[in-house]
Formats: structure tokens, sequence, C-alpha cells
């Protein structure tokens, strides 16, 4: 037995014609942009104030993975 299905009663402008709008449409059109994606990670205020530029941040940075390699891999920091 089938559910009846509820009417909407949000009506889509004439000048948007969902079915062209489907038809038209290309599958995976940003699905190379988004597969590159970007890599954000969010600094504490506190973290960044010691920096005047983000040029200067992923030098620390890099320097600090370089000191890791040096000193023989990962260690976890304890908080």
């Amino acid at each position: 037995m089938k559910k009846k299905g509820k009417s909407s009663t949000d009506e889509l402008r004439p000048e948007y014609d969902m079915a062209e709008l489907l038809r038209r449409g290309v599958t995976g059109k940003h699905a190379k942009a988004y597969h590159a994606g970007s890599n954000l990670v969010l600094i504490e205020p506190s973290v960044r104030s010691e920096f005047k530029s983000e040029k200067d941040l992923n030098d620390a940075l890099r320097l600090v993975i370089e000191l890791r390699r040096i000193g023989g891999g990962r260690r976890t920091v304890r908080r």
C-alpha cells in the first residue's frame, strides 16, 4: 500500500523550469577542484599573534618538522 505524498506548497517561479535545469546539469563539474582540496588549519589567536605574517608562521612550522626529523621522529606532546 502506497502512502500518499505530501503536496508541496513551494512553487517555483515560471522562469525556472526544473526539468530544464536538471537536464542541463553536469555531473561532476566541480569534482576535480573538490578532490584537489584545501588544507585549512585554524590557528588559535594566541599562537597567531606571535607571527607577523603567514610566511613567518609557515617557516616556523617547517623548522619544527625539520627538528622532528633530526630528533628521531614523532613525539606526542603532553598538555
